[in-house]
């Protein structure tokens, strides 16, 4: 589709002549996903649409106690500091930021009173402003009123390198203005082609400045609040205990009329992804499960009971395995993983090709995700513009022989290959959950095959995906030779997913491991493909760029991607909830209700 006919089609959106979901269909047909096609609409003064949950409840409360599991426990309730998706689930309870997205990645206002666009004067021309408006009338759980003065002071919590947050990356290198108590503006250094990043989402979440006021930087971890939070959500605080339950009550103030509809709310954590499959779907001890990372047959028992329903929703999620380049087993400067050292083996490209040979992605998905997944060898998957073509997959053991032979690693008497008294011998970690330690093994099998020998090794996933920078045992650390998890792509835009991939945040000591880039690998053209995506408005070239980045760590076989994960989540029959592929799921708990 040209430039001549996209413009002739929104221009029918505009006068009516065709529907909104008419216009995003035709989108899919050419391989723009929806998300996309929303934002190509709202920056030509097209509406976001409203594709979030109905609420049918004419009055708050009288809901009872709606009961979550997360089998990966939360640790902590600072959404700044929450690099484990359970740690931004439950932060999202208490914690709201100016726009959520919805199922079909269209923009949701929460805190502000409106989506920012080119006709409501919200976006300017040039692309390096946008100007949010806020809710008025809207309280902290303590009572006092929320105001700009908040939003931009989570824009300098954040954006201080001292704070070590993980949402940095949203909120450095722009600035916030005050316009007036109820409107802030945010600049760019140039013009921003994806400028819904900060405040928005995942990485979004307000904080009341009255209580980080005095932890900003240094002093952040010191806060109160980190674990007994005071937010603008539709639930308060009662109580936590980290690594076990979380409690919640409705939020009489709450500033959305008629919501919450239940009384209180409980997370409870621990446990695997198959006892909370069981919980909802069985015994229904539980209204709803997130992350059922379960085989896909399982699940289909499981529903067969008739108590509960599985939700499947397309994701940028990527299930993945990390080669590290650094040396995990030796210590600098107080941290193993540094990129002051370079690891024995997996520095040879060559190594690292051959073990990608010998994983048989096929396999996993058919035989253990099935609708959980499909095989890619791509990085970033979804929106479809943003996803290789280049990148394929392919299981060959006699190709990955041949190549380990080429490059000089002989099998011992052990059967185990080496090079100059290096063997290829490796530590293999990921979270224990069944459907993982199942993939290590096909893997751990076929590298048998080549002369590889795998250490598997499962930690408790609680704390794997901890956020306690003491823990030497979270997949940040990456003190293995190799891990395996699942990252999420928080937003139908891979910009911030990417910046993973980039040498500014390699993760480290120095920032309590926070750093998105747990590879630790790095690359110049990396860098510079993704500087120059952040400020191309073209958003063909930005693609472009944007796929480099990815197609560039892909082909250096430090990421190897496995699975193009879609979310999968289990709920009553009686439970009307929200799930959004491209937020958290608790991003728009305020609307569930139970339909008696």
């Amino acid at each position: 589709m040209n430039e001549q006919d996209l413009r002739r089609l929104i221009a029918d959106v505009k006068d009516g002549a065709i529907s909104r979901r008419a216009f995003i269909k035709r989108m899919a047909a050419v391989g723009l996903a929806a998300p996309i096609a929303g934002q190509l609409l709202a920056w030509n003064d097209v509406a976001w649409a409203d594709a979030t949950l109905k609420y049918k409840p004419t009055k708050a409360g009288g809901g009872g106690p709606l009961k979550i599991l997360l089998w990966q426990a939360p640790t902590l309730l600072n959404p700044h500091f929450a690099s484990g998706t359970k740690d931004q689930i439950a932060s999202r309870i208490f914690f709201e930021p100016l726009a959520g997205w919805d199922k079909d990645g269209n923009l949701t206002p929460a805190l502000a009173a409106e989506v920012p666009t080119k006709a409501n004067g919200g976006l300017s021309a040039d692309g390096t402003t946008v100007t949010w408006k806020l809710k008025q009338g809207v309280k902290w759980h303590d009572g006092k009123p929320f105001t700009a003065d908040d939003v931009v002071f989570t824009w300098e919590y954040a954006a201080d390198p001292a704070t070590a947050a993980y949402t940095t990356g949203s909120y450095t290198g722009i600035k916030v203005e005050k316009v007036d108590d109820h409107t802030v503006k945010v600049i760019f250094p140039q013009p921003q082609p994806f400028w819904a990043d900060p405040f928005v989402g995942t990485v979004g979440q307000i904080l009341p400045k009255h209580h980080f006021g005095e932890y900003k930087g240094a002093k952040s971890r010191e806060a109160p609040a980190n674990l007994k939070p005071v937010g603008t959500g539709p639930y308060k605080y009662v109580d936590f205990k980290p690594g076990d339950i979380l409690i919640g009550e409705r939020f009489a103030d709450y500033h959305v009329k008629n919501q919450p509809h239940f009384d209180t709310i409980e997370v409870k954590g621990g446990g695997d992804a198959v006892s909370a499959a069981r919980a909802v779907l069985q015994t229904g001890e539980f209204d709803y499960a997130w992350n059922l990372q379960v085989e896909d047959e399982i699940l289909k028992r499981m529903e067969a009971g008739g108590r509960g329903k599985v939700s499947a929703v397309p994701s940028g999620d990527i299930e993945f395995i990390i080669l590290n380049t650094t040396d995990p087993w030796t210590e600098v400067d107080g941290e193993r993983s540094s990129v002051k050292t370079k690891h024995p083996t997996l520095t040879d490209p060559k190594v690292r090709e051959a073990i990608n040979l010998l994983i048989d992605r096929d396999s996993v998905q058919k035989f253990i995700y099935g609708r959980g997944g499909v095989a890619t060898a791509s990085f970033v998957n979804e929106p479809a513009q943003f996803k290789s073509k280049k990148l394929k997959y392919e299981f060959n053991i006699d190709k990955a022989n041949k190549i380990l032979d080429e490059a000089g690693y002989k099998k011992g008497a052990d059967g185990i290959r080496e090079k100059d008294g290096k063997k290829l011998k490796y530590v293999f970690q990921t979270s224990i959950n069944a459907p993982r330690q199942k993939t290590q093994a096909i893997i751990k099998q076929a590298c048998q095959r080549a002369g590889i020998d795998l250490e598997l090794k499962s930690v408790t996933a609680s704390v794997f995906f901890s956020s306690d920078v003491a823990n030497p045992d979270t997949y940040t650390k990456l003190y293995v030779d190799m891990e395996m998890y699942t990252t999420t792509q928080p937003q139908p835009d891979p910009e911030r997913f990417l910046n993973q991939l980039v040498s500014w945040e390699i993760a480290s000591k120095e920032n309590k491991w926070l750093g998105r880039n747990v590879s630790r690998y790095s690359d110049p053209a990396a860098d510079e493909a993704y500087k120059a995506a952040q400020k191309e408005l073209d958003p063909v070239k930005r693609a472009e760029l944007l796929i480099k980045v990815n197609e560039i760590f892909c082909e250096a076989h430090v990421l190897l991607p496995l699975l193009s994960r879609n979310r999968i989540a289990a709920a009553a029959n009686t439970i009307m909830h929200d799930h959004s592929g491209w937020d958290v799921d608790t991003w728009n708990v305020a609307s569930w209700y139970r339909n008696t």
